[in-house]
């Protein structure tokens, strides 16, 4: 999977603390001058459209791609015959940015964190996996990879994934 830019998937077992995690870095990284996107992955469908809204109108009357367009913000809501690649929506829509955090995806090859609460569960989903790269957790897990706790400042594990990355703000705008 080739990516224009430095993509890390926050992995782990439903209600581990994956979506906290990702706020307490979006937050971390924007104090730091980062351009930053979230992917969440979903097995299930959603809805993002107001009914009655015009953008809901054009859906139901059977527009493929629909784009709502203002002075600071873009949505684009395109129908698909199936799931995306990630690799299509990063490099299509995500180019510019520096960092894009993204929850799941704990089947592809892809750099991971694992968010491991141990009154989820005690194993971790991606043990095996040669592109786990961290653990942030309540408990120090049984493999030898970089651990940060739960409470731990998220300065420490944005440091780490920077370091990892290489990455710094000026990186991409250069």
């Amino acid at each position: 999977m080739q990516l224009k830019s430095s993509l890390i998937s926050i992995v782990g077992k439903s209600n581990s603390g994956k979506t906290t995690l990702i706020v307490r870095l979006v937050r971390e990284l924007k104090s730091r001058r980062f351009k930053v996107a979230t992917i969440k992955h979903s097995h299930h469908s959603f809805e993002i459209d107001k009914e009655g809204k015009d953008s809901w109108l054009h859906t139901r009357a059977g527009a493929d791609a629909i784009v709502v367009a203002s002075q600071k913000m873009t949505g684009i809501i395109r129908m698909t015959s199936g799931e995306l690649p990630l690799s299509d929506i990063v490099n299509t829509y995500l180019t510019d940015m520096d960092v894009i955090l993204a929850e799941g995806y704990k089947s592809l090859a892809v750099p991971k964190i694992e968010v491991l609460r141990s009154e989820i569960s005690a194993e971790l989903v991606c043990k095996n996996d040669p592109n786990l790269i961290a653990v942030v957790g309540d408990k120090k897990s049984e493999i030898d990879i970089p651990f940060f706790h739960v409470d731990d400042n998220a300065s420490l594990i944005v440091d780490f994934l920077l370091s990892r990355l290489k990455k710094s703000p000026a990186d991409s705008r250069a």
